[in-house]
Parts: C-alpha cells; sequence; structure tokens
C-alpha cells in the first residue's frame, strides 16, 4: 500500500486527490476562515488607495473625490519647482541614508555579541534590558531626549555646559539617529540572534580547534547562517528609505531647527491637516511613495547583481 506524502499528511489531502479538488470539497471552511480577512484587506488597504485621486484634483470635500474638478499634474509641479522642494528632500534623503548606515549594523553586532556570551542566563537578563526601550513611545521617548538635552537636562549637568542642543540644527540629525538606534537596536536584533541559534556548533568548535580567532569564526560559521536574513532586511530597509514617520521628526521639532527637521513627512502633515490643502498634501505623500517604490525595485536589482541573483 503506497503511503501518502508529507505533504498530503500536513495539509489532509488524501492520497491521489489533488489539492484543487480537495479545497472544492472543502470550500466552506475556506470561506469561513479566508473570507474576513479577505474583506478586511479589501476595506482597509484597497479601497482607500482610490483616495490618491485628489492629488490630480483640485479637492473640495463637499463635492467629494468625483465632484472636484480635475487639475492633472499641477499639484506635483508645485510641489517640485517650490524653493523649499531640494531642502525638504535634501533632510529626507540625509535622515534616511545616515539613520541606514549607522542604525542598520548595529543589531547585527548586537547578535553576534550576545551569541558569544556563554551562560544563558546573562544573555536572556542583556536580552531583556535591550528589548525594553522598544516598548517606550515614540512620544514618551522624544520626553525623555528633550529632558536629557535640554539646557539644565543630565548631559549639560555632566560636561559643565548650558546648551540647548534641540535648538541646534546641525545636531538634531544625529540626536534623532542615535535615539532611533537606541530605541529599536535590541529589537530588531531578534531574528538575528534567532537564526544564529542555528549556525552549526560543531562547525565552530572544529574552527577553534583550527585556531580560528573571533573574527574568522563569524566569518566562517556565523555570517552564513543570517547572510540571507541580511539581504533581504536590507533591501527592505532601503527601499523604505523615505518612508520616515512624521511623529518622532514633528516632537522633536523646534523652530530654531526647522533647517534640518523639515522632512517630507512632516511638511505633508502641516499642509493636510493643519493648513487644510488635502490634495497638494495627497500629491505630495504620493510622490514619495513612488520615490520608496523606484529605490526598492532598484536597491533589489542591484543586490541580486551582486549576491549571485538572489534578492527578493
Amino acid at each position: 500500500m503506497k503511503k501518502p506524502s508529507a505533504a498530503a499528511v500536513k495539509t489532509g489531502v488524501k492520497s491521489g486527490e489533488s489539492f484543487l479538488s480537495y479545497v472544492k470539497k472543502h470550500w466552506q471552511l475556506y470561506v469561513i476562515f479566508m473570507l474576513p480577512a479577505f474583506l478586511l484587506t479589501i476595506i482597509f488597504k484597497y479601497i482607500p488607495m482610490g483616495g490618491v485621486l485628489i492629488a490630480f484634483e483640485r479637492y473640495n470635500p463637499i463635492r467629494g473625490i468625483f465632484g472636484s474638478p480635475w487639475v492633472g499634474f499641477r499639484h506635483f509641479s508645485r510641489f517640485i519647482t517650490s524653493p523649499d522642494f531640494l531642502q525638504y528632500l535634501g533632510n529626507t534623503l540625509k535622515l534616511s541614508v545616515y539613520g541606514l548606515l549607522w542604525g542598520f549594523p548595529m543589531p547585527i553586532i548586537l547578535a553576534f555579541l550576545l551569541n558569544r556570551i556563554q551562560r544563558r542566563k546573562v544573555q536572556k537578563n542583556l536580552q531583556l534590558i535591550l528589548y525594553l526601550p522598544n516598548f517606550v513611545s515614540v512620544i514618551v521617548l522624544c520626553g525623555i531626549v528633550r529632558i536629557l538635552l535640554s539646557v539644565t537636562g543630565p548631559v549639560n549637568l555632566l560636561f559643565g555646559t548650558q546648551i540647548n542642543f534641540m535648538t541646534m540644527p546641525e545636531a538634531w540629525r544625529t540626536i534623532y539617529i542615535v535615539s532611533g538606534i537606541w530605541q529599536g537596536a535590541g529589537w530588531a536584533s531578534i531574528m538575528y540572534t534567532a537564526a544564529l541559534s542555528n549556525a552549526s556548533q560543531e562547525l565552530r568548535e572544529a574552527a577553534i580547534m583550527d585556531g580560528a580567532n573571533i573574527w574568522q569564526q563569524i566569518k566562517v560559521v556565523e555570517w552564513p547562517a543570517i547572510k540571507n536574513m541580511v539581504i533581504i532586511q536590507f533591501i527592505l530597509q532601503a527601499g523604505n528609505i523615505m518612508s520616515i514617520g512624521f511623529e518622532k521628526a514633528f516632537a522633536l521639532q523646534t523652530d530654531m531647527n526647522l533647517s534640518a527637521s523639515e522632512i517630507i513627512a512632516t511638511y505633508v502633515y502641516k499642509k493636510g491637516l493643519l493648513d487644510g490643502d488635502y490634495s497638494f498634501s495627497t500629491a505630495v505623500g504620493l510622490f514619495n511613495a513612488v520615490i520608496n517604490v523606484v529605490l526598492l525595485i532598484a536597491v533589489n536589482f542591484i543586490v541580486k547583481k551582486m549576491n549571485e541573483g538572489k534578492g527578493l
């Protein structure tokens, strides 16, 4: 008697029965479990995408999307030709690129360091300490940063100075990136730590027996275990270079540091919700999203060329 395959046993499909026929036979089960998720995705993900039409209109809330006059690419042209366009774009790119260059390696380094700790109890306690900042809300984090860097804050008391760091445009970008690394690096290292646990211990012991130092052990044993994950995460983060949320930038923003802290996301918020210029703010947001998609495709293409055809 022929034994059913492992896949058939796992999915419940009988031997000799195709998966398609199984689905047809038990369609009620799939409808019950998949229909709610499908409807929620359509309602909250795809239907709202129709709102991007107002980026091509002179939107009037009373007339609605289909009653507002069509203006084409006028709002995009207005943004691109505005005198502040290069400043907003430059601030956004600098914040994203520097954040990627400094922030992306930190979880990997933390994972390598945690993996070197032999005592599991010490490792778990350190992981707990590193993960905690991730559960602090962005607004609370910004409040902590403002207190620490205020004129009478601990940093100035430590160095005996009276510098208001939050009013310095040249310091704002560093403050933003460092606080982001502190908050997210520990949590982001989880996946790398989990992947390193699957690295071959026998191979590591053999490398130690052959006299390999720490760097050689990482290169030969540990790095191959997380290489593909690192590549995927890099592509995703590089593709989201323009996707900086406005919450943190807006919360750390002051009138004195606007030359460095005004990015596209905060500009969209101010134009859309504060000034009520819905069409223009939607056009700016759509421009930002298109740049993200182009960057994601470009980075994925480059990584495939450099990594033997392996990408997303």
